[in-house]
C-alpha cells in the first residue's frame, strides 16, 4: 500500500506538562505522592547511547554502544514542603529553622503531557512519565528586585536517575534492562476493558477518594471533633445531607456520619507491578 502523508487525524503533536506528582522514596519504594503545583517545563534530557568504534582488519569491525542513561531539569515557580529533603533541605527548631546542604533524598516523579491531532486539539489523548530513582543537584536562585515589570521567580533543578531493575519480559520475550523512564499513552488504551486498567492505575498515582456513604450514629450526644449531619432528602446522594451545626440531638431526629471506605494514598508503582496491572485480565 502507498504510504499516504498529513492525513485528517494523523497530524499528531505533543505538548504541555502538567498533573506533576512527588514521590519520595522510602527504601526502594515510593509509598506516598504529592501534588506538585507550579511546573513549567520538565526537559528530558537522555545522555549514553555513544558509539565507540572499534577497528580491525583495517575497517570498522564493529560499534560498541555505551549504556544510555535518563536525567531532567524541572521548572518550575515553587514545590510542595515534601521536595524539601529532595532538595539537601532540613529543619530545626521545632520546624522554624530551615537546613541547607544536607544529604539529598531520592524520589520519583510522574507528570502528563497533551497529546493532540488537528481534529480534537489536546482533547485527543495525553502521556503518563513515570520516572524512578530521582537524585537533585544542587541549583542557582536568582533574587530580584521587585520593579515596574515584576516577574515570578522561577526555579530549576537539574536531576540524575538510578534505574530500577525489571524482571518481567517485553513483548518480543526479551529480558528488559533496568529502566528510570517509563511512558503510557492514553491512545493506546483503546478497549473499555484497557480504559479500566489505565483508570485503575491512575487512582494509584494520584490516589483515590473512596466511596462515600452515610450511616446512622451511635452517639446519644454530639461528640467534640465530629460532624453529623441531618437527611434532607432521599439520601442517595451526598446533596442529600446536611450538616447539623447545633450543640444538641433533637428526639425523633435521625443524625448521621459520613464513612469514606476505599480510598487509597497516591503512590508510584514499580514497573513489574505496572507491568502486570495491564496484564492483567
Amino acid at each position: 500500500m502507498k504510504l499516504i502523508w498529513d492525513q485528517e487525524g494523523k497530524r499528531l503533536y505533543e505538548t504541555g506538562v502538567d498533573h506533576g506528582v512527588l514521590y519520595p522514596q522510602v527504601g526502594n519504594q515510593y509509598p506516598k505522592g504529592v501534588a506538585w503545583n507550579g511546573l513549567t517545563s520538565i526537559d528530558e534530557s537522555p545522555s549514553g547511547a555513544e558509539a565507540n568504534a572499534i577497528w580491525a582488519d583495517n575497517i570498522k569491525y564493529l560499534n560498541l554502544i555505551s549504556n544510555e542513561e535518563f536525567g531532567a531539569t524541572i521548572n518550575a515557580y515553587t514545590y510542595p514542603d515534601e521536595f524539601g529533603p529532595c532538595d539537601g533541605s532540613t529543619t530545626a527548631g521545632g520546624g522554624l529553622v530551615h537546613l541547607k546542604g544536607q544529604t539529598r533524598q531520592k524520589f520519583g516523579l510522574s507528570y502528563r503531557t497533551l497529546l493532540g491531532n488537528d481534529e480534537l486539539g489536546t482533547d485527543y489523548g495525553y502521556e503518563l512519565h513515570f520516572i524512578y530513582g530521582c537524585n537533585a543537584a544542587p541549583s542557582s536562585k536568582t533574587r530580584s528586585t521587585v520593579n515596574d515589570s515584576p516577574e515570578a521567580a522561577e526555579m530549576s533543578w537539574e536531576i540524575s536517575t538510578t534505574p530500577v531493575t525489571v524482571s518481567k519480559k517485553d513483548d518480543n520475550g526479551k529480558a528488559i534492562k533496568p529502566i528510570a523512564h517509563l511512558v503510557l499513552r492514553s491512545t493506546d488504551f483503546d478497549t473499555d476493558a484497557k480504559k479500566l486498567k489505565l483508570t485503575g492505575l491512575e487512582n494509584i498515582i494520584y490516589g483515590s477518594d473512596g466511596t462515600v456513604s452515610f450511616v446512622e450514629t451511635e452517639d446519644s450526644e454530639p461528640a467534640t471533633g465530629k460532624t453529623y449531619y441531618t437527611k434532607t432528602g432521599s439520601g442517595e446522594t451526598e446533596a442529600d445531607y446536611t450538616v447539623f451545626t447545633g450543640s444538641e440531638f433533637e428526639q425523633g431526629v435521625t443524625y448521621y456520619e459520613r464513612i469514606t471506605s476505599g480510598a487509597t494514598e497516591a503512590r508510584l508503582p514499580l514497573p513489574d507491578e505496572i507491568l502486570t496491572i495491564l496484564a492483567a485480565a
